[in-house]
Protein backbone atom coordinates (compact mmCIF):
# COMPACT_ATOMS: atom_id res chain seq x y z
CA UNK A 1 0.00 0.00 0.00
CA UNK A 2 2.84 2.39 0.84
CA UNK A 3 4.53 1.86 -2.54
CA UNK A 4 1.21 2.41 -4.33
CA UNK A 5 0.64 5.64 -2.37
CA UNK A 6 4.13 6.92 -3.18
CA UNK A 7 3.62 6.07 -6.84
CA UNK A 8 0.37 8.05 -6.92
CA UNK A 9 2.03 11.01 -5.19
CA UNK A 10 4.92 10.91 -7.65
CA UNK A 11 2.54 10.95 -10.60
CA UNK A 12 0.53 13.80 -9.09
CA UNK A 13 3.68 15.87 -8.49
CA UNK A 14 4.84 15.27 -12.06
CA UNK A 15 1.41 16.29 -13.34
CA UNK A 16 1.87 19.73 -11.76
CA UNK A 17 5.50 20.05 -12.85
CA UNK A 18 6.89 19.61 -9.32
CA UNK A 19 9.53 17.36 -7.83
CA UNK A 20 8.25 14.18 -6.19
CA UNK A 21 10.70 14.50 -3.25
CA UNK A 22 8.55 16.98 -1.24
CA UNK A 23 5.53 14.75 -1.87
CA UNK A 24 7.32 11.72 -0.43
CA UNK A 25 8.48 13.70 2.60
CA UNK A 26 4.99 15.08 3.15
CA UNK A 27 3.51 11.58 3.00
CA UNK A 28 5.93 10.35 5.67
CA UNK A 29 5.31 13.43 7.77
CA UNK A 30 1.51 13.01 7.68
CA UNK A 31 1.41 9.22 8.08
CA UNK A 32 4.21 8.94 10.65
CA UNK A 33 3.97 8.55 14.44
CA UNK A 34 4.34 12.27 15.17
CA UNK A 35 1.84 15.09 14.82
CA UNK A 36 -0.81 14.99 13.40
CA UNK A 37 -1.71 11.87 15.40
CA UNK A 38 -5.05 11.40 13.60
CA UNK A 39 -3.27 10.19 10.44
CA UNK A 40 -0.59 8.04 12.10
CA UNK A 41 -0.68 4.80 10.10
CA UNK A 42 3.01 3.83 9.81
CA UNK A 43 5.41 3.22 12.68
CA UNK A 44 9.23 3.22 12.25
CA UNK A 45 10.71 -0.25 12.70
CA UNK A 46 13.74 -2.33 11.80
CA UNK A 47 12.14 -2.91 8.40
CA UNK A 48 11.76 0.82 7.65
CA UNK A 49 15.32 1.43 8.86
CA UNK A 50 16.65 -1.27 6.52
CA UNK A 51 14.63 0.09 3.59
CA UNK A 52 15.95 3.59 4.27
CA UNK A 53 19.57 2.34 4.29
CA UNK A 54 19.11 0.51 0.97
CA UNK A 55 17.37 3.57 -0.46
CA UNK A 56 20.23 5.81 0.64
CA UNK A 57 22.81 3.51 -0.95
CA UNK A 58 21.02 3.39 -4.32
CA UNK A 59 20.26 7.11 -4.30
CA UNK A 60 23.91 8.06 -3.76
CA UNK A 61 25.10 5.42 -6.22
CA UNK A 62 23.01 6.91 -9.03
CA UNK A 63 24.13 10.42 -8.17
CA UNK A 64 27.71 9.18 -8.49
CA UNK A 65 26.97 7.75 -11.94
CA UNK A 66 26.13 11.27 -13.12
CA UNK A 67 29.65 12.46 -12.32
CA UNK A 68 32.42 11.86 -14.85
CA UNK A 69 35.93 13.24 -15.08
CA UNK A 70 35.22 14.15 -18.69
CA UNK A 71 32.29 16.27 -17.61
CA UNK A 72 34.48 17.93 -14.98
CA UNK A 73 37.15 18.69 -17.58
CA UNK A 74 34.68 20.18 -20.06
CA UNK A 75 33.26 22.50 -17.40
CA UNK A 76 36.58 23.27 -15.71
CA UNK A 77 36.37 27.07 -15.90
CA UNK A 78 32.78 27.18 -14.68
CA UNK A 79 33.57 24.66 -11.91
CA UNK A 80 36.32 26.89 -10.54
CA UNK A 81 34.47 30.20 -10.79
CA UNK A 82 30.93 29.10 -10.04
CA UNK A 83 31.88 26.44 -7.51
CA UNK A 84 33.93 28.69 -5.24
CA UNK A 85 31.45 31.58 -5.45
CA UNK A 86 28.61 29.18 -4.55
CA UNK A 87 30.62 27.63 -1.70
CA UNK A 88 31.85 30.91 -0.26
CA UNK A 89 28.49 32.65 -0.35
CA UNK A 90 26.02 29.93 0.60
CA UNK A 91 28.17 28.03 3.09
CA UNK A 92 28.88 31.33 4.86
CA UNK A 93 25.17 32.20 5.00
CA UNK A 94 24.41 28.70 6.27
CA UNK A 95 27.07 28.98 8.97
CA UNK A 96 25.65 32.30 10.19
CA UNK A 97 22.21 30.69 10.48
CA UNK A 98 23.71 27.60 12.13
CA UNK A 99 25.54 29.64 14.75
CA UNK A 100 22.36 31.66 15.44
CA UNK A 101 20.43 28.41 15.93
CA UNK A 102 22.97 26.18 17.70
CA UNK A 103 25.84 28.44 18.74
CA UNK A 104 29.43 27.63 17.84
CA UNK A 105 28.95 23.88 17.60
CA UNK A 106 29.16 20.82 15.38
CA UNK A 107 25.42 21.13 14.69
CA UNK A 108 26.01 24.60 13.21
CA UNK A 109 28.47 23.11 10.70
CA UNK A 110 25.97 20.42 9.67
CA UNK A 111 23.28 23.06 9.14
CA UNK A 112 25.72 25.16 7.09
CA UNK A 113 26.42 22.19 4.80
CA UNK A 114 22.69 21.44 4.51
CA UNK A 115 21.99 25.03 3.42
CA UNK A 116 24.96 25.10 1.04
CA UNK A 117 24.29 22.01 -1.11
CA UNK A 118 21.58 22.14 -3.79
CA UNK A 119 19.64 19.13 -5.04
CA UNK A 120 21.28 17.62 -8.12
CA UNK A 121 18.24 15.39 -8.65
CA UNK A 122 15.69 18.22 -8.61
CA UNK A 123 17.88 20.62 -10.61
CA UNK A 124 18.59 18.11 -13.37
CA UNK A 125 14.95 16.98 -13.50
CA UNK A 126 13.87 20.62 -13.79
CA UNK A 127 16.33 21.21 -16.61
CA UNK A 128 14.85 18.24 -18.44
CA UNK A 129 11.18 19.02 -17.72
CA UNK A 130 11.49 22.70 -18.68
CA UNK A 131 13.64 21.90 -21.73
CA UNK A 132 16.71 23.78 -20.51
CA UNK A 133 19.40 21.16 -21.23
CA UNK A 134 20.43 22.87 -24.48
CA UNK A 135 20.63 26.35 -22.90
CA UNK A 136 24.12 27.83 -22.64
CA UNK A 137 23.83 28.56 -18.90
CA UNK A 138 23.09 24.90 -18.18
CA UNK A 139 26.84 24.24 -18.35
CA UNK A 140 27.28 26.62 -15.41
CA UNK A 141 24.50 24.92 -13.42
CA UNK A 142 25.97 21.45 -13.98
CA UNK A 143 29.49 22.68 -13.15
CA UNK A 144 28.35 24.08 -9.81
CA UNK A 145 26.47 20.85 -9.04
CA UNK A 146 29.63 18.84 -9.78
CA UNK A 147 31.63 21.08 -7.43
CA UNK A 148 28.99 20.67 -4.72
CA UNK A 149 28.97 16.88 -5.15
CA UNK A 150 32.75 16.76 -4.68
CA UNK A 151 32.66 19.10 -1.69
CA UNK A 152 29.80 17.32 0.05
CA UNK A 153 31.36 13.88 -0.50
CA UNK A 154 34.00 14.79 2.05
CA UNK A 155 31.37 16.15 4.44
CA UNK A 156 29.30 12.95 4.56
CA UNK A 157 31.83 11.10 6.71
CA UNK A 158 32.18 14.17 8.90
CA UNK A 159 28.40 14.32 9.45
CA UNK A 160 28.25 10.67 10.47
CA UNK A 161 31.21 10.47 12.86
CA UNK A 162 32.71 13.96 13.31
CA UNK A 163 32.18 16.41 16.10
CA UNK A 164 34.35 14.71 18.71
CA UNK A 165 37.83 15.91 19.62
CA UNK A 166 39.69 18.07 17.11
CA UNK A 167 42.07 15.20 16.35
CA UNK A 168 39.25 12.73 15.70
CA UNK A 169 37.41 15.21 13.48
CA UNK A 170 40.54 15.95 11.42
CA UNK A 171 41.12 12.19 11.06
CA UNK A 172 37.55 11.60 9.81
CA UNK A 173 37.75 14.45 7.29
CA UNK A 174 41.19 13.30 6.15
CA UNK A 175 40.00 9.73 5.59
CA UNK A 176 36.95 10.98 3.69
CA UNK A 177 39.01 13.09 1.30
CA UNK A 178 41.57 10.30 0.87
CA UNK A 179 38.75 7.89 0.04
CA UNK A 180 37.33 10.35 -2.51
CA UNK A 181 40.76 10.90 -4.06
CA UNK A 182 41.41 7.14 -4.33
CA UNK A 183 37.99 6.64 -5.95
CA UNK A 184 38.63 9.39 -8.49
CA UNK A 185 41.98 7.77 -9.32
CA UNK A 186 40.27 4.39 -9.73
CA UNK A 187 37.68 6.01 -11.98
CA UNK A 188 40.49 7.30 -14.19
CA UNK A 189 42.82 4.30 -14.27
CA UNK A 190 40.65 1.20 -13.72
CA UNK A 191 37.75 1.93 -16.09
CA UNK A 192 39.12 -0.28 -18.89
CA UNK A 193 39.74 -3.21 -16.57
CA UNK A 194 36.21 -2.92 -15.19
CA UNK A 195 34.87 -2.72 -18.75
CA UNK A 196 36.56 -5.97 -19.72
CA UNK A 197 35.33 -7.73 -16.59
CA UNK A 198 31.71 -6.60 -16.76
CA UNK A 199 31.44 -7.15 -20.54
CA UNK A 200 32.19 -10.86 -20.07
CA UNK A 201 29.38 -11.43 -17.58
CA UNK A 202 25.90 -12.67 -18.41
CA UNK A 203 22.94 -10.45 -17.55
CA UNK A 204 22.33 -12.25 -14.25
CA UNK A 205 25.93 -12.10 -13.05
CA UNK A 206 26.27 -8.53 -14.35
CA UNK A 207 23.54 -7.42 -11.94
CA UNK A 208 25.07 -9.39 -9.07
CA UNK A 209 28.54 -7.99 -9.77
CA UNK A 210 27.36 -4.37 -9.83
CA UNK A 211 25.20 -4.85 -6.74
CA UNK A 212 28.10 -6.50 -4.92
CA UNK A 213 30.47 -3.72 -5.93
CA UNK A 214 28.12 -1.02 -4.60
CA UNK A 215 27.51 -2.82 -1.30
CA UNK A 216 31.23 -3.60 -1.01
CA UNK A 217 32.23 0.04 -1.46
CA UNK A 218 29.61 1.05 1.12
CA UNK A 219 30.99 -1.57 3.53
CA UNK A 220 34.59 -0.37 3.01
CA UNK A 221 33.57 3.21 3.76
CA UNK A 222 31.77 2.11 6.93
CA UNK A 223 34.77 0.01 7.99
CA UNK A 224 36.95 3.12 7.65
CA UNK A 225 34.67 4.94 10.07
CA UNK A 226 32.72 6.90 7.46
CA UNK A 227 29.17 6.64 6.18
CA UNK A 228 28.13 3.93 3.74
CA UNK A 229 26.64 6.81 1.72
CA UNK A 230 30.06 8.07 0.65
CA UNK A 231 31.04 4.54 -0.40
CA UNK A 232 27.94 4.20 -2.58
CA UNK A 233 28.54 7.64 -4.10
CA UNK A 234 32.13 6.76 -5.00
CA UNK A 235 31.02 3.40 -6.43
CA UNK A 236 28.89 5.35 -8.88
CA UNK A 237 31.78 7.71 -9.66
CA UNK A 238 34.08 4.76 -10.48
CA UNK A 239 31.53 3.11 -12.79
CA UNK A 240 30.63 6.43 -14.43
CA UNK A 241 33.76 6.23 -16.60
CA UNK A 242 33.03 2.71 -17.92
CA UNK A 243 31.33 1.86 -21.19
CA UNK A 244 28.67 -0.16 -19.31
CA UNK A 245 27.41 2.89 -17.42
CA UNK A 246 24.27 3.10 -19.56
CA UNK A 247 23.52 -0.59 -18.98
CA UNK A 248 23.88 -0.08 -15.24
CA UNK A 249 21.47 2.86 -15.30
CA UNK A 250 18.91 0.97 -17.38
CA UNK A 251 18.99 -2.24 -15.34
CA UNK A 252 18.94 -0.54 -11.94
CA UNK A 253 16.58 2.30 -12.88
CA UNK A 254 13.53 0.78 -11.17
CA UNK A 255 15.53 0.03 -8.02
CA UNK A 256 16.64 3.64 -7.82
CA UNK A 257 13.16 5.12 -8.07
CA UNK A 258 11.51 2.67 -5.67
CA UNK A 259 14.14 2.76 -2.95
CA UNK A 260 14.76 6.50 -3.25
CA UNK A 261 11.03 7.12 -2.79
CA UNK A 262 11.01 4.85 0.26
CA UNK A 263 14.11 6.60 1.66
CA UNK A 264 12.43 10.03 1.57
CA UNK A 265 9.19 8.56 2.91
CA UNK A 266 10.96 6.88 5.86
CA UNK A 267 12.82 10.11 6.61
CA UNK A 268 9.47 11.90 6.60
CA UNK A 269 8.33 9.53 9.35
CA UNK A 270 10.91 11.10 11.67
CA UNK A 271 9.76 14.70 11.11
CA UNK A 272 7.75 16.03 14.04
CA UNK A 273 5.52 18.99 13.18
CA UNK A 274 5.38 19.89 16.86
CA UNK A 275 9.00 21.04 16.43
CA UNK A 276 7.84 23.69 13.96
CA UNK A 277 7.61 26.22 16.79
CA UNK A 278 11.30 25.65 17.55
CA UNK A 279 12.74 25.42 14.03
CA UNK A 280 10.17 27.39 12.03
CA UNK A 281 12.17 30.60 12.31
CA UNK A 282 15.33 28.78 11.20
CA UNK A 283 13.53 27.40 8.14
CA UNK A 284 12.13 30.85 7.25
CA UNK A 285 15.50 32.59 7.56
CA UNK A 286 17.27 29.78 5.70
CA UNK A 287 14.74 30.00 2.84
CA UNK A 288 15.33 33.75 2.45
CA UNK A 289 19.09 33.26 2.70
CA UNK A 290 18.94 30.53 0.06
CA UNK A 291 17.03 32.74 -2.36
CA UNK A 292 19.59 35.51 -1.87
CA UNK A 293 22.64 33.26 -1.87
CA UNK A 294 21.79 31.01 -4.80
CA UNK A 295 20.37 33.70 -7.07
CA UNK A 296 23.07 36.22 -6.12
CA UNK A 297 25.82 33.63 -6.50
CA UNK A 298 24.43 32.50 -9.84
CA UNK A 299 24.26 36.09 -11.08
CA UNK A 300 27.85 36.79 -10.06
CA UNK A 301 29.23 33.50 -11.41
CA UNK A 302 27.27 33.93 -14.64
CA UNK A 303 28.48 37.48 -15.18
CA UNK A 304 32.11 36.46 -14.59
CA UNK A 305 31.58 33.46 -16.87
CA UNK A 306 30.42 35.61 -19.75
CA UNK A 307 26.66 34.99 -19.57
CA UNK A 308 23.91 37.60 -19.87
CA UNK A 309 21.97 38.72 -16.81
CA UNK A 310 18.94 36.68 -17.88
CA UNK A 311 21.05 33.56 -18.30
CA UNK A 312 22.78 34.16 -14.98
CA UNK A 313 19.38 34.51 -13.28
CA UNK A 314 18.25 31.20 -14.79
CA UNK A 315 21.39 29.52 -13.46
CA UNK A 316 20.94 30.87 -9.94
CA UNK A 317 17.25 29.96 -9.77
CA UNK A 318 18.01 26.39 -10.90
CA UNK A 319 20.09 25.91 -7.72
CA UNK A 320 17.47 26.99 -5.17
CA UNK A 321 15.87 23.60 -4.61
CA UNK A 322 17.45 21.44 -1.91
CA UNK A 323 16.77 17.75 -1.53
CA UNK A 324 18.69 14.50 -1.28
CA UNK A 325 21.99 15.69 0.21
CA UNK A 326 20.29 17.94 2.77
CA UNK A 327 18.20 14.98 3.92
CA UNK A 328 21.20 12.63 3.87
CA UNK A 329 23.26 15.01 6.02
CA UNK A 330 20.48 15.26 8.60
CA UNK A 331 19.89 11.52 8.54
CA UNK A 332 23.58 10.79 9.13
CA UNK A 333 23.85 13.44 11.84
CA UNK A 334 20.83 11.92 13.61
CA UNK A 335 22.91 8.87 14.55
CA UNK A 336 26.00 10.85 15.59
CA UNK A 337 26.35 10.74 19.36
CA UNK A 338 28.51 13.89 19.31
CA UNK A 339 25.24 15.77 18.86
CA UNK A 340 22.74 16.24 21.66
CA UNK A 341 19.31 14.62 21.34
CA UNK A 342 17.62 18.01 20.97
CA UNK A 343 20.06 19.05 18.26
CA UNK A 344 19.42 15.85 16.30
CA UNK A 345 15.66 16.33 16.54
CA UNK A 346 15.91 19.95 15.43
CA UNK A 347 18.20 19.10 12.51
CA UNK A 348 15.81 16.42 11.24
CA UNK A 349 12.81 18.71 11.54
CA UNK A 350 14.71 21.55 9.89
CA UNK A 351 15.94 19.41 6.98
CA UNK A 352 12.51 18.03 6.16
CA UNK A 353 10.68 21.37 6.32
CA UNK A 354 13.51 23.21 4.57
CA UNK A 355 13.51 20.74 1.66
CA UNK A 356 9.72 21.01 1.41
CA UNK A 357 10.00 24.81 1.21
CA UNK A 358 13.01 25.16 -1.11
CA UNK A 359 11.95 22.40 -3.50
CA UNK A 360 8.46 23.85 -3.89
CA UNK A 361 9.60 27.48 -4.25
CA UNK A 362 12.65 26.55 -6.34
CA UNK A 363 10.78 24.51 -8.93
CA UNK A 364 8.04 27.15 -9.20
CA UNK A 365 10.62 29.91 -9.76
CA UNK A 366 12.59 27.75 -12.18
CA UNK A 367 9.48 27.26 -14.28
CA UNK A 368 8.99 31.05 -14.54
CA UNK A 369 12.61 32.27 -14.45
CA UNK A 370 12.79 33.16 -18.15
CA UNK A 371 9.64 35.24 -17.89
CA UNK A 372 10.95 36.91 -14.72
CA UNK A 373 14.24 37.63 -16.48
CA UNK A 374 12.50 39.35 -19.38
CA UNK A 375 10.65 41.59 -16.93
CA UNK A 376 13.69 42.44 -14.80
CA UNK A 377 16.27 42.75 -17.56
CA UNK A 378 14.54 44.13 -20.63
CA UNK A 379 17.76 44.98 -22.42
CA UNK A 380 19.65 41.79 -21.56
Amino acid sequence: MTVALLGALGLAASRFGLSAIPAYLLAGLLLGPNEPKELSLVQPSEVTDFVAEIGLVFLLFFLGLEFTLGRLGRSGRHVAIGGFIDLGGNAALGLVIGVAAFGFSFAALILAAAVYVSSSAIAVKGLIDFRRLADDETDLVLAILVFEDLAIAGVLGFAATGGGTAGDTVLVVGKAFAFVAASLAASRWLSRSLDRLLDRLSAEFFLLAVFGFVIGMAAVAEELGMSEAIGALMAGVILSETSVRQQVEERFFSFRDIFAALFFFVFGLSIDLSALGEVGWIVAIALVATLIGKIGGGMLAGTLGGFTRRQSLNAGVALIAHGEFTIVLAQLASSNEALGVDQRTDLIAFAGLYVLATATVGVALMKESKRIGRVLFRSA
